[in-house]
């Protein structure tokens, strides 16, 4: 976007946030702020009229949330892209906004930078992703069932396979994580997804479980 200003309509119902993003913003370069709106209805509104780059749009605002403009905006008027700048990194908040159309997500304690380098991205055609939310991403991506090979009971992913093994080896799920390179909230996941498939209800029956289905070798099992 090198040379190029940004046009950008700012959505928060807020009316302190929203005077403020708009004074920072117009401290930025290549950005030109051509509107603020209250609430989803009036931003997808001033899409319309005024047809900006990019909106910069809360997520909780009153007659229709950030996600349900989104959603309009980017099926009414796909040449204008969104940042959601919101207080909120929770799942609930980001994969909503994000399957709406957002291609950026901020928080706001995003610094000027952090804004400008979202809007140029989204403008450019990439995803303005802050940093939490880019982890985010990838732990919900290893937490996704991955395709597995025939040798694994029960419809069991590969992960799967090896988080119950790591089980089997005595490890605790703190432990697990840091073999796997994986938060314990995803090993959580992981765990509670084999358990549904293959009937189990706990470690210790998940360990005779991998012992039988050869997905780990009791100890001495060299001599037997």
């Amino acid at each position: 976007m090198t040379g190029q200003i940004a046009r950008v309509i700012v959505a928060d119902d807020q009316a302190v946030v929203r005077e403020g993003i708009v004074m920072l913003l117009g401290l930025l370069p290549g950005i030109e702020v051509v509107g603020s709106a209250k609430d989803g209805e009036e931003a997808v509104a001033l899409v319309a009229e005024l047809a900006p780059d990019v909106v910069l749009m809360d997520l909780r605002m009153p007659r229709c949330d950030g996600v349900e403009a989104t959603r309009r905006i980017r099926s009414e008027h796909p040449a204008t892209q969104v940042v959601v700048l919101t207080t909120y990194a929770d799942d609930d908040s980001l994969f909503p906004a994000l399957r709406a159309g957002a291609r950026g997500y901020l928080t706001k304690d995003a610094d000027g930078d952090e804004i400008v380098r979202a809007v140029q991205d989204v403008v450019a055609g990439r995803a303005g992703l802050s940093a939490v939310v880019q982890r985010r991403l990838l732990e919900r991506v290893t937490a996704e069932p991955q395709p597995v090979g025939p040798r694994l009971p029960d419809g069991l992913t590969r992960r799967e396979g090896e988080v119950l093994g790591l089980i089997a080896e005595g490890l605790s799920n703190a432990d697990i994580a840091r073999s796997l390179q994986i938060s314990t909230a995803t090993v959580k996941t992981h765990i509670n997804n084999l358990f549904a498939k293959a009937g189990l209800h706990d470690r210790a029956q998940a360990v005779r479980y991998a012992y039988r289905e050869g997905l780990a070798q009791p100890p001495g099992s060299s001599i037997t």
